[in-house]
């Protein structure tokens, strides 16, 4: 559906608060009685897979997913199937062996024939492009785990490296997989215990059948050593340092000695120690999509008939979603609470608030319940864990990994609640429980000045060598990113302006660290890369917004002057934004071909530059870009839904739906509040 005709001149006033109220009218009206935003956190193709084949072998297959569950899982596949018959890392890659491989397997699983269409298609991309021998290792992992490739065909994943020492002063420790990035140690932790393990399905007729589709040459004469390190050239992100290469081959001359041995078995059981440690702390969510369907695998392994396994099963469903492509699963439980954070902040700066009390309310009720109350159980350092009383996950308070970012905007959020002056909010998030939410904030700060995710740097990027995965990109240890430090910047200025005795000293210093960690990161072009969102657009709206809450504006800052001329260089004819996802993988800022602007980018460009304070200096570029939104809303009050615009680990792009929505509003807002002066 297109939007409204372009209207000509300046937006005046009426034209911006019409569009606002539209804007939120709309979308209070997909909000859910709890008070969150549900919505499409999709995209990649690599996770359907791993669960499909968990319950295939775990035999709770159609117990999982009933005939319409798997109808519309095929319906996906049909939907996300390349020209050239591949599929990609995600919905708007190319096609590559990963993705190809294991949606075929998928398809094959749920029932459809190799005879259909699509199969034959995918089969031919597989066949055409080495065989499925050269699908990256985490495919490997799956095919193996399947019965449809040889363990032997892996690089190690030696459970054994969980008995290494932690402490970082023996050396060894600063390689511990604790000191990794949680999402990548929560992953090779199950995984290194069904590989130690073995851990392989029944021999199906169907394995049988999958073993002769999936290969170039017969199953039995597959040279397995050497496929340990084939990979398709489209799969190949991040191909093997030559040390890795002897890293591995040292350790696959040593499995023959570990397979069975004493010391295995005293691997396995550590593993299997954190494994349900994360299970219980979680709720058997788990941290994310692939450790979830990998955890149940294990727990399934250790004991059939166990609890922990059959309290997996429910849990899957928390990641399952249904839209107009079909049923997908999600890069996580949900992106709930980020995006009601982001929802009610929106919301906040139109200067329209008052006008929405119930849509607030419950968005401030989703956001009270879902604060982490309590820290992990257990001595944290023995787990491997950070401090988490106060702060805030991504999604759900059953999943409850606190987050810098996601602690960042639940703070905000809470502070801009409190300012809706008809006092309409009710009682408020407790001074003592935004408290919290600081200590764990500051507490996140690395020696670099900048904040990481989900805990501190623990290594040193070097580590990067052992990076085993070939698709993903920096994934070994947490970084300092742009985007989280100026979360965690803003939070704290806004909490000072509001609390300005409380940990004052501190908080001035962590503000003047983070400035120096931002300004540091800034390109000599005035961009920031972007590691969570597409990409160079996203991350000037947080490096200008990060600036601005320590004073900094084009008047006195030369980097906020070089943020925005960089903006206003990509600026389109039309008056909007539209980067490609490729600037991510790329890491150069690529235009969407044929020119075409989007509607989340030009709201973060608006941002950037109301946050800099250069509006003034670009009227007809800001009266532009505000005409371009304004004529992309569509009658209902909605946005468009147009290309995809997360992304993680550099290559792979995820769906945040409801962006369509709050970013429009949260820039028209502040374009109605802070130029306008409505």
């Amino acid at each position: 559906m297109e939007g409204n005709s372009a209207p000509t001149g300046a937006p005046t006033g009426a034209d911006v608060t019409a569009a606002l109220r539209e804007g939120v009218s709309f979308y209070q009206q997909l909000q859910q009685p709890d008070g969150h935003w549900p919505g499409d956190y999709g995209g990649p193709l690599f996770l359907m897979p791993g669960l499909v084949i968990t319950c295939y072998v775990t035999g709770c297959l159609d117990e999982v997913l009933s005939p319409q569950h798997q109808a519309e899982m095929l319906r996906y596949l049909r939907n996300q199937q390349n020209r050239d018959g591949g599929y990609g890392l995600h919905i708007e890659g190319q096609s590559t062996m990963f993705g190809t491989a294991l949606s075929y397997v998928t398809m094959r699983i749920l029932g459809l024939p190799a005879k259909d269409e699509v199969c034959k298609d995918a089969q031919q991309w597989i066949l055409n492009h080495g065989g499925a021998t050269h699908i990256t290792s985490w495919g490997k992992f799956w095919l193996a785990v399947l019965g449809c490739y040889s363990w032997d065909g892996m690089n190690p994943t030696p459970p054994e490296i969980w008995l290494l020492p932690y402490a970082s002063w023996s050396g060894i420790g600063l390689a511990h997989p604790g000191r990794f990035w949680c999402h990548c140690r929560m992953v090779y932790l199950p995984m290194s215990y069904v590989y130690g393990a073995r851990g392989t399905g029944k021999l199906t007729p169907l394995v049988q059948s999958l073993r002769k589709e999936l290969f170039c040459t017969s199953y039995d004469a597959v040279d397995w050593n050497a496929a340990r390190n084939q990979c398709a050239p489209s799969d190949l992100y991040y191909p093997h340092p030559k040390i890795q290469d002897v890293l591995w081959w040292a350790l696959y001359k040593a499995e023959g000695l570990l397979l069975g041995s004493g010391l295995r078995k005293k691997a396995l059981a550590e593993v299997m120690r954190h494994v349900h440690y994360e299970d219980e702390n979680t709720r058997y969510v788990c941290i994310g999509p692939v450790n979830k369907v990998i955890n149940m695998l294990c727990c399934w392994l250790e004991d059939p008939n166990s609890e922990a396994f059959k309290r997996h099963i429910p849990r899957l469903y928390d990641f399952l979603w249904v839209a107009e492509d079909g049923m997908k699963m999600q890069g996580y439980n949900g992106s709930q609470l980020w995006d009601t954070t982001f929802a009610v902040q929106a919301i906040c700066a139109t200067g329209l608030a008052a006008e929405f009390p119930d849509c607030l309310r419950k968005a401030q009720h989703y956001v009270d319940v879902t604060q982490v109350r309590e820290d992990c159980p257990g001595p944290l350092v023995a787990w491997y864990r950070h401090i988490s009383k106060g702060a805030w996950p991504f999604s759900t308070r059953d999943h409850g990994w606190p987050i810098s970012d996601c602690s960042s905007e639940g703070l905000k959020a809470c502070l801009a609640l409190a300012e809706v002056k008809d006092g309409s909010m009710g009682s408020s998030v407790s001074d003592e429980r935004l408290q919290d939410c600081v200590n764990v904030i500051l507490s996140y700060q690395n020696g670099d000045g900048g904040w990481a995710t989900y805990e501190n740097t623990r290594s040193y990027s070097a580590l990067e060598l052992i990076n085993p995965s070939e698709t993903f990109g920096d994934i070994v240890i947490d970084y300092s990113y742009v985007e989280c430090t100026s979360a965690c910047m803003t939070s704290l200025a806004e909490f000072q302006h509001k609390y300005p005795d409380h940990r004052a000293a501190e908080i001035a210093k962590s503000l003047r660290r983070g400035q120096a960690f931002i300004e540091k990161q800034q390109r000599a072009d005035g961009s920031w890369y972007g590691s969570w969102g597409v990409c160079f657009t996203y991350a000037a709206w947080f490096g200008c917004d990060a600036l601005a809450c320590v004073g900094k504006s084009v008047a006195n800052s030369e980097a906020q002057l070089r943020a925005c001329e960089f903006l206003l260089s990509k600026q389109c004819s039309d008056g909007g934004w539209g980067e490609s996802y490729l600037s991510c993988q790329d890491k150069v800022y690529s235009q969407l071909q044929p020119e075409q602007s989007q509607v989340v980018h030009t709201a973060w460009a608006i941002l950037a530059l109301i946050s800099a304070r250069y509006q003034t200096r670009a009227t007809k570029q800001m009266t532009a870009a505000v005409r371009y939104l304004l004529s992309r809303q569509l009658p209902s009050g909605d946005w468009p839904q147009e290309h995809i615009t997360g992304v993680f680990n550099r290559n792979c792009m995820i769906t945040y739906a409801n962006y369509r929505n709050i970013f429009p509003i949260w820039a028209l807002g502040r374009y109605r509040t802070a130029v306008l002066k409505l």
